[in-house]
């Protein structure tokens, strides 16, 4: 197969991690006979400082014509800590977003057996747990109308019945792939959008009856996740509540640095690890590319090539059991390894095994 793939490596530790998953996929592609092409282009902070603004046309035009766009991180302090600041790096995450139409966000929730110690949770609760979390991406209070002032300020929670029917058909479908349990989560006690969301699901529940369908509000939803994370499948949410529960589900594996994302619409998908970009860590080489790596097998997947996704996650989880980690995740007594020693170490095991 021929891939064409934007990268996106973004700011902070963005480059570092992009440098391994763009590795791992050379490995991929070297053991399965494939050819991928990749175009770098730039996103973030890295882009303001360059030509002004953080999602440059010209970076559209090679995400647009790119067949995936692999992306790592946006965001550093200088933009973070300025108030007054009115370009930041992240409108260029959520331009990149609305250009490309990529409205539903899915993120996997799992954990990882040598890992179990790390979670905050206890083993018990923690074992086994694997869930899919499936985030509206280009709606609600993130793009609704807003009003800043000295005084006062508001953002409009806004959504349309077509926004919530394919976010929702997309939950459904993921549903039916996996255990055929469906949770909306929704705050429609109190809030009108979140009752239309809860009305349109309704309606559509009779077009997937071999779904289990349930609806949770929210605050109950995040306490779900703490006391019985197992108990879920597949959750759908909107933008706000998604962004925060998705955070949340990645405590449960202990570490932001293994999970990854993948956001899918009407344009060119997009793969992306959901930790932020650590400033603090740029070019110390101690970041975890774990992430970003099985972001790639996400990608693989996407496009069918399940035997090759398999391949990257199996590399990871052998990287794991031999204790082949970056500080944030490794065994007392144990000496950590860099982040282009853990991303080296995944795609010779890749290509080898």
């Amino acid at each position: 197969m021929k891939l064409n793939i934007a990268l996106l490596p973004g700011d902070g530790i963005g480059p570092e991690i992009s440098q391994q998953g763009h590795a791992v996929l050379e490995a991929v592609a070297q053991r399965f006979g494939h050819k991928f092409t990749f175009r770098e282009a730039l996103v973030g902070a890295a882009a303001i400082d360059a030509v002004g603004d953080p999602f440059p046309e010209e970076t559209y035009q090679i995400c647009k014509e790119a067949d995936a766009v692999l992306f790592s991180a946006v965001g550093d302090p200088k933009y973070d800590l300025n108030p007054d600041a009115r370009v930041r790096p992240e409108q260029g995450l959520l331009a990149m977003r609305k250009r490309l139409g990529l409205f539903a966000n899915i993120r996997p929730v799992q954990t990882f057996p040598a890992l179990l110690h790390l979670s905050p949770l206890r083993e018990e609760l923690v074992r086994g747990a694997d869930f899919v979390c499936i985030r509206e991406l280009t709606g609600g209070m993130y793009f609704g109308e807003k009003h800043e002032g000295r005084d006062e300020a508001w953002d409009t929670n806004r959504y349309t019945r077509e926004e919530v029917e394919r976010i929702l058909h997309v939950a459904y479908q993921m549903a039916r792939r996996r255990r055929g349990r469906l949770t909306v989560v929704d705050k429609a006690n109190v809030l009108a959008s979140s009752r239309l969301w809860r009305s349109v699901a309704q309606q559509m529940m009779g077009h997937y009856p071999d779904v289990e369908t349930e609806f949770m509000y929210v605050d109950n939803a995040a306490m779900r996740m703490i006391q019985e994370p197992r108990y879920f499948d597949v959750m759908v949410t909107e933008n706000t509540f998604g962004d925060i529960l998705t955070d949340e589900g990645s405590c449960i594996s202990g570490s932001m640095g293994l999970l990854p994302s993948a956001s899918t619409g009407t344009g060119t998908p997009l793969f992306e690890p959901i930790h932020g970009s650590w400033p603090q860590a740029r070019g110390k080489n101690i970041a975890n590319p774990l992430a970003q790596i099985l972001s790639c097998a996400m990608l693989l997947e996407h496009f069918g090539l399940i035997e090759e996704a398999e391949a990257v996650r199996r590399a990871v989880n052998d990287s794991l059991e031999a204790q082949v980690c970056t500080p944030d995740i490794q065994v007392p007594g144990v000496e950590p390894l860099g982040t282009r020693e853990v991303g080296a170490w995944v795609a010779e095991r890749v290509f080898a095994h």
